[in-house]
């Protein structure tokens, strides 16, 4: 049996750099990549520029710039938007490949094994875990850094209800021949959430991400059809950001027949994201005696856009600390004094956010009121960016309303 002091599941961005973390200070760490070689992770790739200032190594790896972002609101409502904080999207593939191998050279063993959670059992020693192979590993820790589907975390922490969980699907499709591949986040109309085209180095990657209490996948992949056509549509033009006609079709675009390859050709995936309620903020551990929940499996996503990988670096940088610190479940407090709050605060927001104000949808009043001024414009630009947390945000919306244009 080999034996290591920390067990990590999963070599997303979590375990990976959890795994580095700890290695780089002589901490023996198995990593278990359960994940079948260049199988992607579903997931847009966006890494906000909060999380690039934080770790700038980041941009070491193999991704996308991006310093631009058109914004539609539920009616269609255009605002273009230039960042001052440029984030980045990666194919997961090649992001998540950039930090496993960091972890490898820093001197965690990674191991290309499946775990159960039924195969995990807690000893008076630690743990042992028992793969797919039937080999056995054993350690005095265990993170689960293995998803939001996590069924270690369901087994250590509890199950989440399917309320708080949220839907991400979509389709990995060609870049535009011709014209500008641009990036695109548009609010959804009538549904919670929004769809996005995030452009990559060699493809697109289309996307909407939903509440699960109120999916409906006939509509809603019509609905991201009508989004693709129009973005192809749209680069077919050649101008420098020309709007796309969402929305407001008579008939779907799904059966358009200059896009009747591209069914057959654009690669599908889906995803489920934790979407927690301010009650199980309150609640939820994510650590214990000899274990410990990083990333999605803890549940650290932002409710209200599902963005994840900040969370996921910063949870396994916070366990990291604690644990070489000496005082591992230290994690429990430091994660909730770190981002606990803003989270939680999102959690609460996300009704409002995606509701009414004024009599039409907030997103639509939102992009309104950027496109008439500079100050609302530079607020949401900071809130794409990640630099903009939501427990100020309605105050930060306010005091910029008031100042001159």
């Amino acid at each position: 049996m080999d034996r290591f002091e920390v067990l990590i599941v999963g070599a997303g961005p979590a375990g990976s750099f959890a795994a580095e973390q700890l290695a780089r200070a002589g901490v023996r760490v198995g990593l278990f990549d359960g994940r079948l070689p260049g199988e992607p992770k579903a997931c847009g790739g966006g890494v906000t520029s909060k999380a690039l200032k934080a770790w700038p190594h980041l941009l070491e790896a193999v991704g996308r710039t991006i310093d631009e972002l058109d914004m539609y609101s539920p009616s269609g409502k255009h605002l273009h938007l230039k960042l001052d904080e440029p984030f980045a999207v990666y194919s997961r593939i090649a992001f998540d490949t950039f930090l496993r191998e960091r972890a490898r050279k820093a001197g965690a063993t990674v191991l290309a094994e499946k775990v159960s959670a039924r195969a995990c059992k807690q000893t008076g020693d630690g743990w042992i875990v028992r793969t797919q192979t039937d080999a056995e590993f054993s350690g005095k820790h265990l993170l689960a850094a293995d998803g939001a589907n996590s069924a270690i975390a369901k087994k250590l922490a509890g199950p989440l209800p399917p309320a708080e969980m949220e839907v991400a699907f979509g389709y990995r499709a060609p870049l535009p021949e011709v014209g500008d591949a641009a990036t695109v986040v548009a609010f959804l109309p009538n549904w919670v959430g929004y769809a996005w085209a995030f452009p990559r180095i060699d493809h697109v990657s289309f996307g909407i991400a939903t509440t699960q209490d109120a999916f409906d996948h006939e509509s809603l992949d019509k609905l991201l059809w009508d989004f693709m056509v129009s973005y192809y549509e749209v680069a077919q033009v050649g101008n420098l950001h020309p709007r796309m006609d969402l929305w407001k079709r008579d008939k779907s675009q799904i059966n358009n027949l200059r896009y009747h390859n591209l069914r057959y050709t654009a690669e599908r995936y889906a995803a489920r994201i934790p979407g927690l309620s301010p009650r199980t903020w309150d609640t939820r551990k994510a650590c214990g005696e000899g274990w410990a929940l990083l990333g999605d499996a803890a549940g650290f996503a932002d409710p209200v856009t599902g963005e994840g990988i900040y969370y996921a670096l910063r949870s396994a940088e916070l366990f990291a600390q604690a644990y070489l610190a000496g005082e591992p479940l230290a994690y429990e407090q430091s994660w909730r004094k770190d981002f606990g709050a803003e989270l939680r605060r999102a959690s609460q927001m996300r009704r409002r956010f995606y509701g009414n104000f004024w009599g039409a949808p907030f997103t639509d009043r939102m992009i309104k009121f950027a496109r008439g001024h500079r100050g609302i414009r530079k607020v949401l630009g900071q809130l794409v960016a990640g630099d903009q947390g939501y427990t100020d945000l309605k105050k930060k919306l306010a005091r910029s309303a008031l100042k001159p244009i």
